[in-house]
């Protein structure tokens, strides 16, 4: 999913106001919960979503529900100023850019792995390591399998790009041949 520059914005925002009341990790786990309720609750999640409903409405349905699971004041607040803004919509992004400021605040960054076939155990502790050696924090993959690539691997560890695909390798070499003529 693409985190858009307002979700952005909303997260950190959020995350902020969570850290200014030590409340990170609380946050991080009610908003996993929301979003898991969002996705097995279809029928919640649209009538949420969805500007046809009043927002008076939409916000009665989240206080309630904010009240039930015992939610702290700053998500149920947040996600009222959501509907105020219009922004609930971007719920999912907001919830994502949150996680990785969380992890990014423990030291703990996420890698987006496209990779050729499925990575074994081994092999994904090898690129965890080798990554974590590279970055000088803890990584934590999260592993796609793309067979386009036909093989190995393209690591993105925020705005830095590891590629080791099979294509990059070649036209590596194509290039210093054609250097070498």
């Amino acid at each position: 999913m693409r985190v858009t520059t307002a979700a952005r914005r909303y997260a950190r925002a959020l995350f902020s106001l969570a850290r200014e009341r030590n409340q990170t990790s609380e946050v991080r786990s009610e908003l996993a919960q929301l979003a898991e309720l969002f996705e097995q609750d279809r029928a919640l999640h649209d009538v949420l979503m969805t500007p046809l409903h009043p927002a008076a409405e939409r916000k009665a349905v989240l206080s309630a529900l904010a009240r039930e699971a015992g939610m702290t004041d700053a998500v149920a607040h947040f996600l009222l100023f959501l509907i105020d803004q219009r922004r609930l919509v971007d719920f999912a992004a907001i919830q994502q850019e949150y996680d990785r400021l969380a992890n990014e605040a423990s030291g703990l960054l996420t890698a987006r792995v496209v990779a050729a076939a499925a990575l074994d155990e081994r092999r994904q502790d090898r690129l965890r390591r080798a990554l974590s050696d590279r970055t000088g924090h803890e990584v934590k993959l999260d592993i796609v399998v793309d067979p386009s690539l036909i093989g190995g691997a393209v690591a993105t560890v925020g705005d830095t790009v590891f590629d080791g695909t099979l294509r990059t390798q070649l036209e590596r070499l194509r290039a210093n041949l054609t250097k070498g003529s």
